[in-house]
């Protein structure tokens, strides 16, 4: 089967294809078929440094381990990493080639790309037995179809077969479904070879009429209807959705009998990337994590996490807003713990020096820690490894700002000032005997009685996170359907469906 294809669509943004295009992954594993992902245009600010030293999108790192293999640049070629409404950062197979608003991408600059993305494909297609890829947005945003190279441009001219997933969570399925397809051209309808509902909550025999008349009235059939799934942790795109204030991340498990529950409160800044990185604390039994961005918010909690960002100048000014940086300095004071990952750690020194990201020159920082950012040209791309607490460290660097350190206690590439810590590292916490350590040290410091549980394994956790995905999909799609899809290619003959019609 070699060289075989796929391409999930959806029907909007967070439809649910990268769980599914995990899940299939997973899933084809599983059967003995050496399998990648693919994504030829990401934009998301959760991002992961490869083993060459490349910065792809975190979604298509998670996909490659649920393929089993590792992940590379040739797995996500292009990333958009929005700093405003209306630029992003342009990481072109691993490294930054430029800052591009949106018009002057899609103007001329995606166009150029499309090639270059074409042959990261192909050399996948030529290297495993199947490439399983992941589109973006919707196939049927039409303003943008004459510049595509992440939805039906790159499956025209990689003949690869459609099927687009619809959310029927959010309702209206059946309109998206029809909607979608009908939008599209002859041409490019004829790869569309059908469609799979995600989230789907009840009967499904209640379900089976409109799925029916959704086939007669576009000819194409639905591959399967997959159960609302609770509590799945995995990887997002887009930070900018978690961030809202209010979300929760809880571990399922309880703490041991007569430990306290440990309150951790993650300030929402603004370009918030590698949100992530605190999902190794809500795996912990007894771990409550919290997405705040008001300072009363932070009264109750044992520990505050300042995340990374793609806005360092714009967070600290967000922070100071918000009465959140009055707060981190009286906690500070109090010797009540704080940490800072990446651009949070940046924020928390004292002084940044920025005519890269915000060009606003000198800035103060909050003067927690003794530490000075300068941002560079050159982006710092690393997957470094350590030793804190004690305890070995890994972990992933991506960031502008160089740090020079003077004073505290050393703390990986950071320092540590009494309470407060701070380091470059995203995915420190992911390294479970570092983690647990620090908690301990978090603990004794907010006067609770948490008991870090002594065998919990964040990457075991993972990979029972990845093998319910390959199961949703194994046990709820027709699972022989979409390895022919796969093998041969869409179906011929699939009608055309007017816009308008019936």
């Amino acid at each position: 089967m070699r060289g075989g294809g796929l391409l999930v669509a959806g029907t909007t943004s967070d439809a649910g294809k990268s769980v599914v295009t995990a899940g299939i992954c997973r899933w084809l594993v599983r059967q003995g078929v050496k399998v990648a992902p693919f994504k030829g245009q990401n934009m998301s600010l959760n991002s992961f440094v490869t083993r060459e030293g490349a910065e792809i999108g975190r979604a298509q790192a998670m996909q490659a381990q649920a393929a089993r293999v590792e992940p590379t640049a040739l797995m996500n070629p292009v990333l958009l990493k929005p700093g405003s409404d209306r630029s992003s950062q342009v990481v072109l197979m691993g490294k930054p080639v430029g800052e591009l608003s949106a018009r002057g991408y899609h103007g001329g600059r995606q166009k150029e790309l499309f090639e270059p993305v074409l042959a990261c494909l192909e050399e996948l297609r030529g290297t495993y037995d199947a490439v399983i890829c992941e589109g973006a947005g919707s196939p049927a945003e039409i303003n943008l179809r004459r510049t595509d190279i992440v939805n039906m441009g790159i499956a025209r001219a990689a003949k690869l077969p459609v099927v687009v997933v619809g959310d029927i969570d959010r309702g209206g399925v059946f309109a998206q479904f029809f909607g979608t397809t009908a939008l599209l051209s002859p041409e490019d309808q004829s790869l569309v070879a059908g469609y799979l509902v995600n989230k789907f909550r009840g009967d499904v025999s209640l379900l089976e009429p409109g799925l029916d008349m959704l086939h007669g009235l576009t000819g194409r059939r639905t591959f399967g209807v997959l159960p609302y799934a609770h509590g799945l942790g995995i990887d997002e795109e887009d930070g900018l959705r978690v961030s809202l204030r209010g979300a929760v991340r809880e571990s399922v498990v309880a703490p041991p009998v007569g430990a306290d529950v440990l309150r951790v409160a993650v300030c929402a800044v603004p370009l918030m990337s590698n949100f992530t990185d605190v999902d190794a604390l809500a795996a912990e039994p007894g771990v409550i994590v919290r997405f705040v961005d008001r300072p009363e918010e932070l009264a109750d909690a044992d520990l505050v996490v300042v995340p990374g960002t793609r806005g360092t100048v714009r967070a600290l000014a967000w922070l100071r807003e918000r009465g959140l940086a009055d707060a981190l300095v009286r906690r500070a004071a109090e010797g009540r713990p704080v940490l800072g990952i990446c651009g949070g750690f940046q924020v928390l020194g004292e002084r940044i020096e920025d005519e890269v990201e915000s060009k606003a020159g000198v800035v103060d920082g909050l003067g927690l820690l003794p530490v000075r950012i300068r941002f560079g040209v050159e982006k710092t791309l690393a997957r470094p490894v350590g030793e804190a607490l004690g305890e070995r460290v890994e972990g992933y660097e991506i960031h502008h700002g160089v740090a020079s350190v003077d004073g505290g206690e050393p703390f990986l590439d950071g320092c540590r000032v009494g309470s407060v810590w701070g380091t470059h590292w995203h995915g420190s916490l992911e390294s479970d005997g570092f983690r647990r350590a620090f908690l301990r040290e978090v603990a004794t410091a907010a006067g609770r009685r948490f008991v870090p549980a002594p065998d919990t394994s964040f990457g075991a956790l993972r990979e029972e996170q990845l093998d319910r995905l390959g199961d949703l999909i194994e046990e709820h799609a027709d699972t022989d359907a979409l390895l022919r899809l796969i093998e041969d290619g869409a179906p011929e003959g699939l009608p055309f469906v007017p816009p308008g019609a019936p």
